[in-house]
């Protein structure tokens, strides 16, 4: 298996030889002895790793390294325990009844739904076992001395991304303590690891996802006006830029000029330990010297978060298959769009706390990102911005909704943005879809596809859009925030469940498609929810769903909106 041993850092510990690479971990997954690979890396060892290991390879030696399925599922039920019981239930000690953002929602079912979304604070919460801090080389699980909130379902432990919308969902819930312990996990992960990982677990230490840490701070001290903490953190924050700016960076060139842009980029092959099977059979279908790079990409494109999409196969020998994947060949829009917010965030910290120097290298940086988003990403023609496919030299014109996350961020120059990106949007018939924002408008059975709709990009346009001094955009906003609170209360009222994605295609629907089924819970979806019915408490229904408005009628939805109710 080339290039297997790089596949978790640090490579040559025994632990890692059980969760992260090598010929047990290889046998098991391949033997496919669970239905989710995920779920035997999330195992915990009954002994220590070096025993579990000796003994595992006297077994392969006496079968000559093909150990029969049920002598394997024996060893595994000796050596190994269930997995979750590291993760112990756990209610925020913030928690209560009733916060006021919920009290002034208008429609009363719709209110009624938000507390029950505010009840599954307490469904989601979670501690880590003493035990991983006594025995860490038994788990794959890394200790946080903090609880937190996880997404749920498969996702048994914190994510890095989904936590923003999480923290801006416990905000509403006035729960300002369990997100401040949630951002001192992170925090201790940058100052451990020089970086936040994908997520809570050993398997995910080389990659790590979209960087929100910098805007998570930002909306806790903003809500708690907590300075201490922002001042005992910011070099740590600081340290989270650096590993963006150091290991994720590629030149790109434009009329005779050069730019520094982000990129996701993991430098490790090897299958994901948690997807290993389809990873290791994936890679058989390519000649062995490209299987590598395959590996590769699979985990920038898990860095990402969009794992995975059309948008990472474009451009690629076949643009439907997952073994086309080129991710890191890619400027995304979103990832610039994320850093560049975030030297504005760290500059306006430094200014805070009266570090100028600092601020003044923060707000240059920004200025950089942003000279470089609009010479490469943005496209006049088609009013909105682009990622860049960096072999091929041109943007990938397709639509996806982080084409215009630099709205939501704030990372743009040109005033008349806001109407050239609705005029995008109108074009690219996007406001015809009833149920929610299409993820794109491609159909290739993966998850970050169409049909599939999902609550973190329908707030990178709605908020993008509401923020807008323009009436006719925050109309739009409106009528799109409507669409999916309709799509996910009416999935809720059928299900009794929040979902992490929906099918768009045909009514709303859980979503499909991807690697696994379609999760409960669900951190980010709810968050999405509470900030939207706490944006527009006053003017959102629970009715019946109707078709979205042509952007012919939308003049006459705006003025409605604007007489006397």
């Amino acid at each position: 298996m080339a290039g297997g041993d790089l596949t978790c850092p640090p490579p040559n510990t025994v632990h890692s030889q059980i969760y992260c690479h090598g010929e047990l971990l290889h046998q098991v997954q391949m033997a496919r002895l669970y239905r989710d690979d995920k779920q035997f890396v999330d195992m915990p060892l009954s002994s220590a790793p070096d025993q579990v290991l000796q003994d595992f390879h006297e077994l392969a030696a006496a079968h000559e390294h093909c150990i029969p399925p049920q002598q394997l599922q024996a060893f595994f039920q000796e050596h190994f325990q269930a997995a979750g019981q590291e993760l112990l239930s756990w209610t925020p000690e913030d928690w209560k009844d009733s916060p006021r953002s919920l009290q002034k929602i208008s429609d009363p079912k719709l209110r009624a739904w938000a507390g029950q979304l505010h009840q599954l604070w307490k469904k989601l919460g979670k501690k880590v076992s003493t035990e991983v801090l006594s025995h860490p080389e038994q788990f794959s699980l890394i200790y946080s001395a903090h609880p937190f909130i996880v997404p749920g379902g498969r996702f048994v432990e914190f994510y890095y991304w989904d936590s923003y919308w999480v923290m801006e969902g416990l905000l509403l819930s006035e729960m300002p303590q369990t997100v401040e312990g949630m951002l001192q996990s992170f925090l201790d992960l940058v100052r451990h690891y020089g970086h936040v990982p994908n997520g809570a677990r050993v398997y995910y230490l080389q990659r790590s996802q979209p960087p929100l840490l910098t805007l998570m701070m930002d909306r806790y001290v903003t809500h708690t006006n907590d300075t201490a903490f922002l001042r005992d953190n910011i070099e740590t924050l600081a340290l989270e830029l650096d590993f963006w700016m150091e290991n994720r960076t590629i030149s790109v060139s434009s009329g005779g000029q050069s730019y520094v842009l982000n990129h996701y980029a993991v430098p490790y092959g090897g299958p994901r330990p948690e997807a290993y099977s389809k990873d290791f059979e994936l890679a058989d279908t390519l000649p062995e010297e490209d299987r590598v790079a395959l590996w590769a990409e699979l985990k920038a494109g898990a860095e990402s978060g969009w794992d995975f999409s059309s948008r990472w196969l474009v451009g690629g020998p076949n643009s439907t298959s997952l073994s086309s994947i080129r991710t890191s060949k890619f400027v995304p829009v979103d990832l610039n769009a994320f850093l560049c917010q975030a030297e504005v965030l760290m500059s306006n910290f430094y200014t805070r706390l009266g570090n100028d120097i600092q601020a003044t290298k923060y707000r240059n940086l920004q200025q950089q990102h942003l000279a470089a988003m609009r010479a490469i990403l943005w496209d006049e023609e088609k009013g909105a911005w682009f990622d860049y496919d960096l072999e091929n030299g041109k943007k990938n014109l397709e639509f996806y909704p982080s084409n215009l996350t630099p709205l939501w961020s704030g990372c743009f120059s040109d005033p008349d943005a806001v109407d050239k990106a609705l005029k995008y949007l109108e074009d690219s018939q996007i406001l015809t879809y009833q149920y929610g924002i299409p993820t794109s408008l491609q159909k290739t059975g993966q998850q970050w596809d169409f049909p599939n709709a999902w609550a973190p990009l329908q707030d990178l346009v709605i908020r993008g859009l509401a923020k807008s001094p323009s009436p006719r955009a925050r109309e739009v906003a409106f009528q799109l925030a409507q669409n999916w609170i309709r799509t996910n209360f009416e999935v809720y009222s059928q299900k009794s469940a929040m979902f992490e994605k929906y099918d768009i295609s045909n009514g709303g629907q859980p979503g499909g498609g991807g690697e696994y089924e379609v999760q409960e819970g669900f951190g980010w979806t709810n968050g999405v929810v509470l900030m939207l019915l706490d944006r527009y408490s006053d003017r959102l229904t629970s009715g019946t769903q109707t078709a979205f408005l042509e952007p012919h009628c939308l003049t006459v939805a705006l003025l409605l909106s604007l007489l006397p109710q």
